[in-house]
């Protein structure tokens, strides 16, 4: 009998992807440096995405606008389009599915492919599977993809991030009996999950390659984990390990992220320092219904409230996280709204809000709830369902609270955005 077939798993990664979408849209851009960053009116003045001329400037994600304009002074700068990107996404997601029905969205611009039982349609060799799907993505989107291949995820994403992504081709196969001689020299920085601060603890540790992370006997990685970081470090030790030698058994699953969430939430940075009550009243009262329209969206009602603050001064800034059982489980606005007016007030030092935060937790299904004797929630619950609708067909600022509109209000603002970023 024949053994089981290796599988072939690709990582698809779109090329400095607001930045290359925008250049796409506007031709006239082609061979000039474009930068997609936020409103430098506000906090979120940074830089999104970079386009590789502008990457050859010096130009990095996160750096601030400034910044980059003094590296690059014939920088365009572009304002993002997130529900625009949103769409580019979907419509990659769509091209990748002409190839396989296994992708796994990973992120707004890398997903997991796997064509093992494509090999037959498209073909035996991988490199070729993975040149069409470049070339059929670039044509119908102007975005280029680059992609690692080998025969898990974590390889397959660890091949595009140090290879692929350097390469001319913008394609690279690692396979697994190939980790000695390709990525076992590389430094401890370039593995997956790696950051700065990880370098520097092992740098401490003696460790500098992947190679030796991979070499050293699980059981010594973790005391010496245990040693530096006291508990709940064998895990993370293990992970280290399992990704330096290559070990991924995670199928690529499309339904990886339709999992029910644990905890839904909003955090809104403010444009300005919030000082009195009527401004904080305003904030919470907006994020509250954000968070309380998710959840009857997603069909939930939640039992724990969550209120977090970062106050000013911007060098040294106080603040705290507080949470509260609330008497029943519920997704209503005014409800959550008193609950978390009254656990912020129990907590606020009087010091200038920077930062305000809401989170509802411990999810339970909204088709049984609690009746009262002092609301009428079968007259509160279609209400909220009435004005939900009205948001979710002509948009979130189509029905709005008065304060909402007064200075301190950012739901029209917010309402142009999509996760802190302009539509």
């Amino acid at each position: 009998m024949s053994g089981k077939r290796q599988r072939v798993i690709m990582l698809a990664d779109c090329e400095s992807f607001y930045a290359s979408v925008e250049k796409a849209a506007h031709p006239g851009c082609k061979n000039k440096p474009v930068a997609v960053c936020g409103d430098p009116a506000r906090r979120s003045g940074i830089v999104l995405a970079a386009c590789p001329i502008a990457k050859r400037y010096g130009v990095t994600t996160a750096e601030r606008i400034g910044d980059a304009l003094k590296k690059c002074p014939d920088l365009i700068v572009i304002r993002p389009r997130m529900q625009h990107y949103i769409d580019i996404s979907h419509m990659i997601t769509k091209i990748y599915e002409e190839f396989t029905d296994l992708v796994e969205v990973f992120s707004i611009d890398e997903q997991f492919l796997d064509v093992t039982g494509s090999l037959s349609i498209f073909g035996d060799d991988p490199h070729s599977i993975a040149l069409s799907v470049q070339q059929k993505v670039l044509k119908q989107t102007g975005v280029r993809v680059r992609i690692g291949i080998s025969e898990n995820k974590i390889l397959a994403k660890i091949a595009t991030d140090i290879w692929a992504k350097k390469n001319a081709s913008g394609i690279f196969t690692l396979h697994k009996n190939e980790i000695e001689k390709h990525l076992w020299p590389e430094p401890v920085s370039k593995m997956f999950g790696v950051g700065s601060r990880m370098t520097a603890h092992f740098a401490k540790l003696g460790i500098h390659t992947i190679g030796e992370i991979a070499k050293t006997p699980l059981p010594r990685l973790k005391e010496r984990f245990r040693a530096r970081f006291n508990k709940q470090s064998d895990i993370h030790a293990e992970v280290m390990w399992r990704t330096a030698n290559g070990h991924d058994d995670s199928p690529v699953n499309p339904a990886t992220h339709q999992v029910a969430p644990k905890s839904i939430g909003h955090m809104m940075t403010l444009p300005k320092d919030y000082t009195t009550k009527a401004q904080i009243n305003t904030i919470l009262l907006e994020l509250t219904e954000e968070v309380c329209r998710d959840c009857r969206r997603k069909g939930f009602m939640a039992s724990v409230l969550t209120v977090s603050c970062m106050c000013s001064p911007y060098e040294d800034p106080t603040g705290f996280s507080r949470q509260m059982k609330m008497p029943d489980p519920t997704n209503n606005t005014n409800g959550v709204y008193e609950a978390a007016k009254m656990l912020f007030y129990r907590f606020w030092n009087g010091l200038a809000v920077r930062r305000v935060g809401i989170t509802l937790s411990q999810l339970t299904d909204d088709e049984n709830y609690q009746l009262t004797l002092f609301e009428d929630q079968v007259k509160i619950r279609s209400l909220e369902k009435v004005t939900d609708e009205i948001k979710e067909r002509y948009g979130s600022f189509a029905i709005v609270r008065a304060s909402s509109l007064s200075e301190s209000g950012q739901a029209g603002e917010r309402a142009k955005k999509i996760g802190g970023h302009y539509k």
